[in-house]
């Protein structure tokens, strides 16, 4: 299948169109002076601040580069995601997630001056050259808003794919460039006619008969970022391998791949991917691993390319002048969860945020009078602080640096630094994709609301989270000395119990709004109508009831406590296929006693099922118009739908749609 893909992906072609040069322009990330990118810290054009987005803070903060200090932390929208300074570097554009909602800050007084309505989830932002247009990505709502930067009004609305991201702005304006999240493409813009010119599908790396090589789906795109020369472009991203057994080793893989913009395509060849061209060896001869990539930026001269990984927090630096590898790993960057760098004017410094201890690291690069391009980056100095006080407790946030970390010298939650929880769950939620495992296909669920949502996985076999012992150990290949079947050790106890705190605690995983509501957020009629078929002609609400929306949170005992051994709210609904197997002997955690068919399932929460496809418990069904056509060969066993005409199944999507 991997192999299939590859040819089909790259006789796709995208036109990327040509670049201008021009002079260098303030702040924006800039990784050459011909382009522009959003990002979550940048640098004015002095080099003198920087200023970052501080997520779960919610707010701003304002760095003295040459004091090393933060100076100011400005109050903004609800989880600022991404920033990008005006072309003067009076004013800096935030994408506050959680409020749909670009703030304006006036650099001079440190202060929102003006909040702009946005789509649903704005991440990626970028301001033009020119100073006239700021473009945001509007990640739910799958457009781009085209700002007047002179009057703040939205003059243009842009669909795209689903998911987008990240920006990037060729030099004389007149592309944009928009990652997706989760699909592996990547939609360039005409500035011109605002319209998507081109859209490319990044390939996926063909299947090896060593599993634990690089290989399968591009997914979870970060930034894309223009080389100084303006020739290509790189994307971090995950690859994804679907076709084995899920284990740590050969699931999960970094990679970076690149577009050439001459030829208007995917540069396969060029891709950079683990054992290959990212191949740092350590004292013992092993190859470093590397996890979940977040951002690249290049040396001004186009002659080094540095990518930051997030998980396993290392800065890898690839020498371009000498065959274009990884020729050094600056290992465990300091800090926790490094998702952000910024180059100084002079190329001496990055400048890397860590999004989950809210702290800059100072990197040298080496660049200087005589530098010859061996020259080794390393860290300067100690981290400056961002934030005056962390708004979550103790707990949670160790809870949610774990979560996204796969650093196995801090946490042993994986082995060697593979893969993190979001390695899979991306955003903590779900990768959109369908993996292999013992008991047959099974798609990656949401997080959201998973802690208020009764029984745990598709088959209902967990009842407690440090039950989740058995995914670290038998998927992600950490705690690998602990028996599941024992109490847990007291420090395998603290790990997991910080996990749940964060899991649990609030604003952890919204439920995300849905882009098929009205404009005022009310449901549309025709979803009106679905919710009348739901409760009532199609019976859905049998089985999906309460606030929750599943009767899963009644599988409980005599002491009202959940429990693997109240099967009753486990269902055949015709779903299962010839590839499930099920679990007949249960798992050591339960003792054993909490045994599995092929064909019963747990019943999944429909708060915001319309961000979760593909849907059932084997992804089999692409949209929630597949899941309730009674074409499946489910019968009436899942829903009367066989009772709806198309008129009144087309009405009941329409209220899946709209589930909040």
């Amino acid at each position: 299948m991997m192999r299939r893909l590859w040819k089909a992906a790259a006789a796709s072609t995208l036109l990327l169109g040509a670049f201008a040069a021009c002079s260098g322009l303030p702040g924006q990330s800039r990784n050459a002076a011909t382009s522009l990118a959003s990002d979550n810290i940048v640098v004015d054009a002095a080099g003198s601040r920087l200023y970052t987005a501080n997520g779960d803070t919610n707010t701003v903060s304002v760095v003295d580069v040459k004091k090393r200090r933060t100076v100011g932390e400005i109050a903004v929208g609800r989880e600022p995601q991404q920033l990008a300074l005006s072309p003067n570097g009076k004013k800096l554009y935030v994408a506050s997630k959680y409020t749909n909602s670009l703030e304006v800050v006036d650099v001079k007084k440190l202060a929102v001056a003006a909040s702009v309505p946005t789509g649903i989830e704005p991440y990626g932002v970028v301001a033009s050259g020119d100073g006239k247009r700021i473009y945001v990505a509007n990640d739910r709502s799958s457009t781009v808003s085209v700002v007047d930067a002179a009057t703040l009004k939205t003059v243009q609305t842009i669909p795209v794919d689903e998911r987008p991201h990240t920006l990037a702005l060729t030099a004389d304006g007149g592309k944009l460039y928009v990652t997706h999240f989760l699909s592996g493409k990547v939609s360039v813009i005409d500035t011109t006619t605002y319209k998507v010119a081109k859209s490319i599908a990044l390939a996926a790396s063909p299947d090896k008969d060593d599993r634990k090589k690089s290989q399968g789906i591009p997914n979870t795109l970060q930034q894309i970022r223009i080389a100084p020369d303006g020739a290509t472009a790189w994307v971090p991203h995950l690859l994804t391998n679907v076709d084995t057994p899920i284990q740590f080793d050969e699931t999960i893989f970094p990679a970076l791949s690149v577009l050439d913009l001459k030829k208007d395509e995917e540069k396969t060849s060029a891709r950079k991917e683990l054992f290959q061209s990212i191949d740092v060896r350590n004292s013992l001869n092993e190859t470093i691993i590397v996890s979940d990539p977040a951002d690249v930026v290049f040396s001004d001269d186009g002659r080094k390319a540095y990518a930051l990984m997030a998980g396993s927090e290392d800065l890898v630096v690839f020498d371009l002048d000498r065959g274009g590898k990884a020729a050094q790993i600056v290992h465990r960057v300091p800090g926790d969860h490094p998702a952000g760098m910024a180059l100084s004017p002079d190329g001496k410094t990055l400048f890397v945020h860590n999004t989950m201890s809210h702290d800059v690291s100072f990197v040298d690069t080496g660049r200087g009078a005589g530098d010859d391009g061996y020259a080794q980056a390393r860290v300067n100095g100690d981290n400056v602080k961002l934030i005056g006080a962390d708004p979550l407790p103790p707990e949670v946030r160790k809870g949610k640096t774990i979560f996204y970390s796969a650093n196995s010298d801090k946490y042993p939650i994986t082995n060697k630094n593979w893969m993190s929880c979001v390695s899979c769950h991306a955003g903590g939620e779900t990768n959109g994709l369908t993996f292999t495992t013992a008991k047959g296909p099974r798609q990656t669920p949401s997080n959201v609301l998973a802690m208020e949502t009764g029984l745990f996985m598709w088959d209902g076999s967990r009842d407690d989270f440090h039950d989740y012992i058995l995914t670290v150990q038998g998927e992600m290949g950490g705690m690998l000395g602990v028996d599941p079947a024992k109490p847990l050790p007291a420090d395998t106890d603290e790990v997991l119990s910080a996990l749940e705190a964060f899991m649990k605690s609030p604003g952890a995983f919204p439920v995300p709004k849905s882009p098929y509501r009205n404009a005022d957020g009310s449901m549309t009629v025709k979803a009106q109508q679905g919710l009348e078929l739901f409760g009532g002609k199609a019976g859905c609400i049998a089985c999906h009831a309460g606030a929750a929306l599943t009767d899963s949170v009644r599988a409980t005992g005599a002491d009202g406590k959940l429990t693997t051994e109240n099967t009753r709210q486990l269902y055949d609904v015709g779903t299962a296929s010839a590839s499930d197997v099920g679990a007949p002997g249960g798992d050591a955690r339960a003792q054993f006693a909490n045994p599995r068919d092929a064909s019963h399932f747990d019943v999944p929460t429909l708060r915001g099922v319309w961000a979760t496809a593909p849907y059932l418990h084997d992804g089999s069904a692409a949209t929630l118009r597949d899941v309730v056509d009674p074409a499946r060969g489910a019968g009436d066993k899942h829903g009367s739908t066989s009772k709806l005409t198309e008129e009144e199944l087309d009405e009941l999507v329409a209220y899946l749609q709209s589930i909040e």
